[in-house]
């Protein structure tokens, strides 16, 4: 059934550009699909423009050494298995490249991170320092609790500022007790969030500056995440940054969905290939280091 699907549909759009294929696509799913979009005036007049911003940050030496030793020791055990074992591999390390491309404390889970030894890090507090000349608000999202603990402590310390922190862990009574100060109080003007915690359900319209730290890779999440600052209430114009390491498998993965935005843009879910079911020439391909 897929298979028939991808040669049907999926092909024919994103690699044919056949707009006659496209538009049965769209008559045959409009009556099963209600969609709300929020750049589509006609459903929401009020709201302001919303600019959506790649920021391509440099690997640290450190982090480039860092990745590679984490690529080259885990890809042999990927080599080596089949499998769910495997597909453990890949996602572990997956999840260990991330990491390094936040921060290599991150990863080593060391107790003194610092701002230098990460490109990201340098490219968020120089953000972070202009948003607070500007005298505007911004929500910071990351995956990771870990990160958003990193990022509060180098932030902290270097503007001598309060800055909250929303994770699973916090009370209901926190919570709304971190909400409240962020759009009521002046000097509190930056809050980073767990996407988990902070994905859905929340209004911080306080805020006109939105950056994804580290990406989710899934459209549909990061939009809902953008969308607590970008929603009814909003009246100012929302920036909004998606951090991506250079020649790492984050500008890959980025390339691969700004690819397949077509088919994403008239479908609920998004048509990546699952990346633990890659072969070792394509995970290679996605995952090796490219210098300049």
């Amino acid at each position: 059934m897929l298979n028939k699907f991808r040669k049907t549909y999926i092909t024919p759009i994103e690699k044919e550009r056949s707009f006659d294929i496209l538009n049965n696509f769209k008559l045959i799913t409009e009556p099963f699909i209600l969609r709300r979009v929020k750049s589509d005036k006609n459903v929401i007049e009020d709201l302001p423009d919303k600019m959506t911003n790649d920021i391509y940050c440099n690997l640290t030496a450190e982090q480039s050494s860092l990745y590679q030793e984490v690529l080259n020791s885990t890809m042999e055990e990927v080599e080596a298995n089949e499998g769910m074992k495997r597909k453990g591999l890949v996602l572990k390390l997956i999840n260990s490249l991330k990491q390094i491309c936040n921060h290599p404390s991150h990863f080593t889970k060391t107790n003194k991170a610092k701002i230098n030894d990460s490109g990201k890090m340098e490219v968020l507090i120089n953000m972070i320092e202009n948003i607070i000349e500007s005298d505007e608000k911004v929500l910071i999202f990351t995956q990771y609790v870990k990160m958003g603990e990193i990022m509060k402590e180098l932030i902290e310390e270097k503007f001598n500022t309060e800055v909250l922190f929303l994770h699973g862990s916090l009370s209901r009574m926190k919570r709304d007790e971190l909400i409240d100060k962020f759009q009521n109080n002046s000097q509190n003007k930056i809050f980073i969030l767990s996407l988990k915690a902070g994905g859905t359900g929340l209004n911080l319209t306080a805020a006109t500056n939105v950056i994804h730290y580290d990406l989710w890779w899934n459209p549909a999440v990061e939009n809902q995440a953008t969308d607590r600052a970008y929603r009814i209430g909003q009246d100012e114009n929302v920036m909004v940054y998606r951090f991506i390491t250079k020649g790492t498998f984050e500008e890959q993965i980025n390339t691969m969905i700004h690819d397949k935005e077509e088919l994403a843009n008239i479908t609920v879910g998004t048509g990546e290939k699952f990346i633990t079911e890659m072969n070792i020439r394509e995970l290679k391909e996605l995952l090796d280091l490219r210098m300049n």
